[in-house]
């Protein structure tokens, strides 16, 4: 029997234990399963209480089941749900006496979302998004992630493909026509606005993503500068914690550490490096090694220094640098410097006059609030307007970006030859049909389901 004529079961709430456990099951034998366990199928989507029994009649628990037929279900297979008390033990007995049933085998992670996928339930954007969803960590990637859940980029995608399917087959039948007279005109010159109108939206979504598919993972941004500083105590300031051990002594950290924050609903690791200055010690060596490699991958650097190191300027970087001066509490002349905030800039480029400069307390506060007002104001620019984003992975913005090239290119060779123009369509509709997960999307399915929890 093939994997997916199987039966899938998997408890698809949350850890145990709990109150209420939901143990899901999808597949041919879900009714058959459902009868062995609960004595009958009952109404469907009705809740019912029923006492649940193993194979040798033994009670399992006093639970509530659910029965979705065909084809409307989650899945689009016949679905059971065995809502139980959330003890391990309960559960564990419940998991043992469905794995005794033949054909009825454990889910692998995410395949209830692809089996979903599979019988057209949802497009592979929409899959995405339920993914997505599922990790949400803030408030802005929940919204995200429900957007695309809702189908909001998979829609769009259906329409243009739909109209480039059409544009395709006014040109091919004016190819039909050409010895006609004037039919190809009257039929590729509505077909060339098509493409236009086609090929400006396309471009114009591409154009206001910005970094919206960076959302789900969030920016980085890494705490650097020369030892003692105050890097750890900016560190446990951001956090409201303490992540990072702070010590008086030189080359306490020898690592990275890393920790996330909710900032405003936008998701934001901050890395707390190595201070990078020379050393001998080996363990250090690396941590200023690692602390420069992971510096350079960030979106934006925080370079500390204070009155002994003020001037230790970083090096040229690839990234975003913002000078903060700490220790304003310890500096004689620290009530005479002030932070001078220029307007956010996402560019790439090492400090200058026109970037933003702080002049904080870490260990007393002062400056602190200034100081995440500007890192809120940095994220907003980054992302920019990701609540109407419909473009939330690499994925996606790349199969646009083919979709887009090979309708420009079809308006430059209409031309030349309506068989070129033709084929560039097709080869436009293909990216989108990719984009939803249609066609030829096997070698990606793997690698986007895997990443998916069991149960979903």
């Amino acid at each position: 029997m093939h994997p997916r004529d199987q039966t899938i079961f998997a408890l698809s709430s949350g850890r145990l234990p709990s109150a209420i456990a939901v143990v899901r099951v999808s597949g041919p034998q879900a009714g058959s399963t459902l009868t062995s366990l609960a004595g009958k199928i009952p109404t469907a989507r009705r809740a019912t209480r029923a006492l649940l029994r193993d194979a040798r009649q033994q009670p399992i628990d006093d639970a509530v089941v659910l029965w979705f037929p065909k084809p409307a279900s989650a899945t689009g297979e016949d679905v059971a749900e065995f809502h139980v008390h959330g003890a391990r033990a309960v559960v564990a007995s419940l998991l043992a006496s469905l794995s005794a049933i033949e054909n009825v085998r454990t889910a692998e992670p995410g395949e209830f979302t692809r089996r979903a996928f599979e019988n057209g339930k949802l497009d592979l954007t929409e899959a995405e998004g339920l993914d997505d969803l599922i990790r949400a960590d803030t408030d802005r990637q929940r919204r995200q992630a429900l957007r695309q859940l809702q189908g909001v980029l998979g829609d769009r995608a259906r329409d243009w493909r739909a109209q480039i399917i059409e544009a395709c087959a006014l040109i091919e039948a004016g190819i039909d026509f050409a010895d006609e007279g004037d039919v190809p005109t009257e039929l590729i010159a509505p077909a060339v606005a098509k493409i236009t109108t086609l090929l400006r939206e396309i471009q114009h979504v591409l154009a206001g993503q910005r970094h919206s598919e960076r959302l789900r993972e969030g920016l980085v941004i890494a705490i650097a500068g020369p030892p003692n500083v105050g890097k750890s105590t900016l560190m446990n300031q951001l956090a409201r914690r303490e992540v990072a051990i702070v010590s008086p002594h030189a080359g306490t950290t020898r690592d990275i550490i890393e920790v996330q924050l909710d900032l405003d609903g936008y998701p934001v690791t901050v890395i707390d490096t190595a201070g990078v200055r020379e050393t001998d010690d080996p363990v250090e060596q690396e941590g200023v090694r690692r602390a420069r490699a992971r510096a350079a991958e960030a979106d934006l650097v925080l370079w500390l220094s204070d009155a002994e190191h003020d001037n230790n300027t970083p090096r040229e970087s690839k990234s975003l640098v913002w000078l903060v001066r700490n220790k304003i509490d310890l500096d004689a002349v620290g009530s005479k410097v002030q932070s001078r905030t220029a307007t956010p800039s996402c560019g790439a480029n090492g400090p200058g006059q026109g970037e933003p400069m702080f002049a904080i307390s870490a260990s007393r506060g002062d400056g602190i609030a200034e100081l995440i007002s500007a890192l809120v104001g940095f994220a907003q620019e980054f992302f920019g307007a990701t609540e109407n984003a419909l473009v939330s992975r690499i994925r996606q913005r790349e199969l646009l970006q083919q979709t887009a090239a090979s309708l420009q290119h079809s308006l430059a060779v209409i031309g030349e030859g309506e068989e070129l123009a033709a084929e560039d369509l097709r080869a436009a509709a293909y990216s989108l049909g990719r984009l939803l997960g249609r066609v030829d999307v096997e070698d990606i399915l793997d690698v986007i389901f895997r990443e998916f929890c069991v149960g979903k």
